[in-house]
């Protein structure tokens, strides 16, 4: 199994400001909202050598199989009422919401993706009456632009790299158009800032599922990156308290722009093409607005290949967890930081350790998920032991 596995020298955990109290509550409100799973996985913790390995599983999130969705809605929200140039009348549920911004349509919402954020952004528009246009780079899967058609959007196909499309998506913004991108460029960070406060709903859900069964914090929590944006929650929750896990940050080893930038003290590009199977990680560059983040909050950073991704999506699926190329990331790294001579410091005392891993995704990609861990996503079995 070919991996980096890097300290990052940048690290000095600095304070960060926690994340706005109504973004849960936002959340709460869409349709058929409930926190995840946080999965007990013993069989991972036996096999990687430490205490306990505790899965929180973004296999399915209101209907869509990945995370994205808590991005992608809360920063759909916060970039209509700047459009509005304020809040909308109060609404209790997504039908009362959609009903008070009727006048604004013809309305589009617009996004760059390798999959799961696109599609979690045409969601948010079809909820509303809004129509959806998603960027694609060349190479996407066709399941992965039929799930983003499914929402009733316009895919287009962009010949070039994620990057590309990002580049393309800017241009689009207008009186009728509203960008909603994770990553972040001159003069647009609102928007990206407000996807990442999206993401912070994941770790209060797992605060209160680890209260509610009097089980401590983790020692250390692996994170997949692209361009930073979750990973810049991960980030503003784990350092604006006192505990503070060691975090791991995983990326393809062809897409990993994050430890290249931390190995260069800069935001450094890690030029394409990127065939990883890991696609929602086959991100070139750092989204600006993330980067001081996870050079000052992140502890190592490890990148992987596509062989241990499907490794730890076969080892997860051995764990009742169904998860995609993607979601898979955070397991392979943490094997792959583990397995290193240094890396074997991140845990001073790993048999009493507790571990959490973030798997992003489900099976986006079902054929592939078959080829691969060799059975249907479907045929997995229902999780066994969970806390919530």
């Amino acid at each position: 199994m070919a991996a980096l596995v890097t300290r990052n020298q940048l690290f000095d955990g600095r304070d960060c400001p926690a994340a706005p109290k109504e973004v849960l509550a936002f959340h709460r409100r869409l349709p058929a909202y409930a926190p995840t799973l946080v999965i007990d996985a013993p069989r991972l913790a036996n096999s990687l050598g430490v205490g306990r390995v505790l899965v929180k599983a973004e296999t399915q999130r209101m209907g869509l199989p990945s995370f994205k969705i808590l991005g992608a809605s809360w920063a759909s929200y916060r970039a209509i009422c700047e459009h509005l140039g304020g809040e909308p009348p109060p609404w209790a549920n997504i039908n009362a919401l959609a009903a008070s911004l009727a006048h604004l349509r013809p309305m589009t919402l617009a996004a760059a993706t390798d999959g799961n954020h696109g599609r979690a952004v045409a969601f948010m528009a079809r909820l509303l009456g809004f129509g959806a246009h998603i960027l694609v780079p060349d190479g996407t899967s066709e399941a992965r632009i039929a799930a983003i058609r499914g929402e009733s959007a316009t895919v287009t196909v962009v010949d070039g790299s994620y990057d590309d499309a990002i580049e393309q998506s800017a241009e689009m913004a207008d009186e009728r158009c509203l960008v909603v991108s994770d990553t972040s460029w001159p003069g647009y960070e609102t928007i990206p800032a407000n996807v990442a406060e999206g993401y912070t709903t994941i770790f209060s859900e797992v605060d209160d599922a680890l209260a509610a069964n009097d089980i401590g914090q983790p020692d250390l929590v692996a994170v997949p990156v692209g361009v930073g944006a979750f990973m810049a929650a991960a980030v503003t929750h784990y350092r604006s308290g006192e505990h503070r896990p060691v975090l791991v940050s995983v990326e393809p080893d062809d897409a990993n722009c994050v430890q290249a930038s931390t190995m260069a003290g800069e935001i450094t590009e890690t030029p394409g093409p990127h065939r990883s199977i890991m696609v929602g990680l086959n991100c070139g560059v750092p989204s600006p607005l993330a980067w001081p983040m996870l050079a000052s909050g992140v502890d190592w950073c490890v990148s992987v290949d596509s062989d241990a991704a499907g490794r730890a999506m076969t080892d997860l699926a051995s764990s009742q967890v169904v998860a995609g190329e993607t979601g898979s990331a955070s397991l392979a790294g943490l094997r792959a930081l583990l397995a290193d001579d240094e890396g074997k410091a991140a845990l001073p005392d790993p048999e009493n350790a507790t571990v959490l891993v973030m798997v992003t995704e489900g099976a986006t990609d079902p054929g592939n998920y078959e080829r691969i861990v060799g059975r249907s996503h479907t045929s997995v079995g229902r999780v066994l032991t969970a806390v919530r």
